[in-house]
């Protein structure tokens, strides 16, 4: 049986949703972050690094999405209805460029924003949020907003060109850029980008989705 060691607001919908995907079943163990917002120390006894997801199956821990998308496809995707058969295909090179470019690219650049948005607030000491806050606007202002502006853009243009990031048909990659994509609305906005509202919007309305959705909040 797969288990997946899920931390709430993280990135293990991602893998529930994947496992929805492919039917299989899975158990759920549900952690939950400590005020300062970081992972309980509880999930180090899964793995070192102690951050979600993290999955175990037939003696394996594994943790980071990218590469346990990869294991679940390369072992419970053989007809391979969520990567493409042709690694090398025009299809193949996109699947795995997306694949990661959301943790390697994308998703840095929102966490430094969400860092840098929280300098002027606690747990900041007091007398510090004045300087921490304008530190934290500036940074966003001259670096962070123009890095986003400029990959909103690219991601809008390539989901102009097609439906799905690695092409014609949803994939894995699509699982693996859903939460940057929702990040890059909830902190920056998507207003005059529809290709990434729609591109929400479909997988959002997806029943496995949903279900990992479902499964997710309960406790």
């Amino acid at each position: 049986m797969i288990t997946v060691h899920h931390l709430n607001q993280s990135r293990s919908h991602r893998i529930l949703w994947l496992l929805e995907e492919l039917s299989l079943p899975y158990d759920v163990v549900y952690y939950q972050r400590e005020k300062s917002m970081l992972a309980p120390p509880s999930l180090k006894r899964i793995h070192p690094l102690g951050k979600a997801p993290i999955v175990t199956d037939d003696g394996l821990t594994l943790a980071e999405s990218g590469a346990i998308i990869d294991y679940l496809e390369e072992r419970y995707d053989s007809a391979h209805l969520f990567s493409p058969a042709d690694s090398l295909s025009d299809n193949g090179v996109r699947y795995r460029y997306w694949l990661h470019y959301a943790e390697g690219s994308l998703m840095p650049l929102l966490v430094m924003k969400l860092i840098f948005g929280m300098l002027g607030k606690p747990p900041v000491p007091l007398l510090a949020r004045p300087l921490g806050a304008m530190v934290g606007k500036g940074v966003q202002q001259q670096y962070l907003n123009p890095q986003l502006a400029t990959h909103r853009q690219y991601v809008e243009d390539h989901l102009t060109l097609y439906p799905w990031f690695a092409g014609e048909q949803f994939s894995a990659a699509d699982i693996q850029m859903s939460f940057p994509m929702e990040g890059l609305i909830s902190r920056f906005g998507a207003e005059g980008f529809p290709k990434i509202q729609a591109f929400v919007a479909k997988i959002q309305s997806r029943p496995a989705y949903l279900r990992a959705q479902a499964r997710e909040e309960k406790k």
